[in-house]
């Protein structure tokens, strides 16, 4: 058994209630579309940021509730992580996967987020669960998933769950009345021939509320939300919302964050969330229902997706963004850091105040741990080589940037570059 990497107690801050992809890539990677012109405001850092420690959930006037007992025991969140993906293919090849844990082992990562469900909807281990058997993967997964993570429990590495939420094209089969509608009729579907269950589809929370105490109970310390989104990169004028209940998309989309909470941090499990790069800079939702401070009171981390080449020619006056890998990640960072801890804000939220009636609106926030913010980082040779420099960059950005920990995307699972630069324990 190797030695436990260093951890130590996570704190977060108290709330009370609560990139942009410029091109698709990988089927199995994250891809989106432009949002809005980059919005700026005016905030302050409030020097008497609360704290407590992620135990469970409170009641509304702030109690302490114990959480539910898990049955399996689970790590603490290293301070800091330092996390790389595998893919729910890689999870059911042993030869693969061993490679990673290796790598992670002998490393300074100390953590791995594991494909729970990817793009295609299937679930990468055996379920009975009522409303979830009929959704495993026939392609890829791991039937020995409970014990693959109880090995990596031995060896100290923590174990975050990745969940693809509204991009699935399994559930929408089964469910086509669920699904984001065509017009004229049909499930729509983007440029990838993929469809998305609509967001307001409150029966379809259900069923991912299901799957993350499963996956809790197996043995997941974290659970990791993506594609928790408005669909994009497609026929969008085509798309229909039937389920919005004449909602915007950003009040939808913080329904759904509060209905996770409610129903998870009782269990005890920490929760976090992938939001597109440009949420860090955009306060508009980028058409996809996303911003930053509507996300920041329901989950332990959030996860700005700032892969240096998703951004567009000319953001932030970068004409080629790739060779700005440093710039990009601290400047975007940088803001999520300030909008993390301001007092105040333009955005409108369940838990925020309108201040006065000025126009435009200013509302009072709640303010959050900058340590809450844990960029996912890029190791994949798009549309350029990304180089070992390139690599190392980024993580001194997030550095620069008051952070420490962070996650590494690379679909084909190979880190190349990453693991030139990665020292020992």
């Amino acid at each position: 058994m190797k030695r436990t990497k260093q951890r130590g107690k996570v704190t977060a801050s108290l709330a009370v209630g609560v990139v942009v992809l410029g091109a698709a890539f990988f089927v199995s990677g994250k891809a989106g579309s432009f949002g809005d012109a980059l919005a700026s405001a005016s905030f302050a850092l409030s020097p008497n940021t609360m704290t407590y420690s992620r135990t469970g959930a409170s009641t509304e006037d702030g109690t302490a509730l114990e959480p539910q007992k898990p049955q399996v025991a689970h790590l603490p969140t290293p301070v800091p992580l330092k996390a790389i993906y595998m893919t729910q293919c890689v999870v059911g090849t042993p030869s693969f996967r061993e490679e990673l844990v290796k790598l992670i082992d002998e490393t300074e990562l100390n953590a791995v987020v594991i494909d729970i469900r990817d793009y295609s909807g299937g679930i990468a281990f055996p379920t009975n669960g009522p409303s979830l058997k009929d959704m495993i993967s026939d392609k890829c997964g791991a039937r020995d998933m409970k014990e693959f993570v109880a090995l990596l429990h031995e060896k100290g590495i923590y174990v975050i769950g990745r969940i693809t939420v509204f991009q699935n094209p399994l559930y929408t089969t089964m469910f086509p009345d669920q699904a984001v509608q065509k017009a004229g009729g049909g499930t729509w579907k983007d440029y990838k021939g993929l469809s998305f269950v609509d967001v307001g589809a409150k029966p379809y929370w259900e069923t991912v509320v299901a799957l993350s105490k499963e996956s809790y109970e197996l043995g997941f310390d974290e659970l990791n939300f993506d594609y928790i989104r408005f669909p994009s990169d497609g026929p969008m004028k085509e798309a229909v919302y039937a389920w919005d209940d004449g909602k915007s998309k950003p009040e939808v989309l913080e329904e759904f964050f509060k209905y996770l909470h409610d129903a998870l941090k009782p269990t005890g499990v920490v929760l976090s969330a992938d939001l597109f790069g440009m949420v860090t800079t955009n306060t508009d939702d980028l058409n996809i229902g996303q911003v930053l401070e509507r996300a920041l009171p329901y989950f332990d981390y959030i996860a700005p997706m700032v892969y240096p080449s998703h951004y567009p020619s000319g953001f932030h006056g970068y004409t080629k963004v790739n060779e700005h890998p440093y710039d990009i990640v601290h400047f975007s960072m940088s803001e999520a850091v300030r909008r993390a801890g301001a007092t105040t804000t333009p955005v409108a939220a369940l838990a925020h105040t309108r201040i006065g009636t000025s126009t435009p609106a200013i509302y009072e926030k709640p303010t959050y741990d900058p340590k809450k913010l844990r960029p996912w980082l890029q190791d994949f040779d798009y549309p350029v080589e990304y180089t070992p420099a390139m690599v190392e960059a980024q993580i001194k950005a997030n550095t620069d940037a008051g952070l420490d920990s962070y996650m590494f995307w690379d679909p084909a699972n190979k880190y190349s570059s990453l693991r030139q630069i990665l020292k020992s324990p």
